[in-house]
């Protein structure tokens, strides 16, 4: 089964910076294109950033261009969200998404809150 897990959330003033990474597991990582979204309470979950399987294209939200960088290491089988210049309606749970054949897959999710 595909697992994938993130970590690196956490408590941020407004103004800093946060990574989140993603770990996967049981795929063949390179292979597959991956993505960040987040959730914001009361709020639909929204596509962040998205990456190629050999990270040749990246793509994110006009809300977060500029400040935000999504990568990858094939090597490691993770995938990282670098959040930059953080605002308070960036708090969210970030998650981390793949699609394989038809099949979708989330990770657990990581709490990020942007809060002096």
């Amino acid at each position: 089964q595909v697992q994938l897990v993130e970590s690196g959330g956490g408590l941020v003033q407004p103004g800093g910076s946060l990574r989140l990474s993603c770990a996967a597991s049981r795929f063949t990582f390179s292979l597959f294109a991956m993505s960040w979204y987040r959730q914001a309470p009361g709020k639909e979950r929204e596509l962040v950033a998205g990456i190629t399987g050999n990270g040749g294209t990246r793509s994110y939200a006009d809300s977060v261009k500029g400040r935000f960088t999504i990568s990858r290491d094939n090597a490691k089988n993770t995938v990282y969200l670098q959040m930059n210049s953080l605002k308070p309606e960036d708090t969210a749970v970030y998650f981390c998404y793949t699609k394989i054949y038809s099949n979708d897959y989330w990770g657990q999710g990581t709490q990020v809150t942007v809060s002096s």
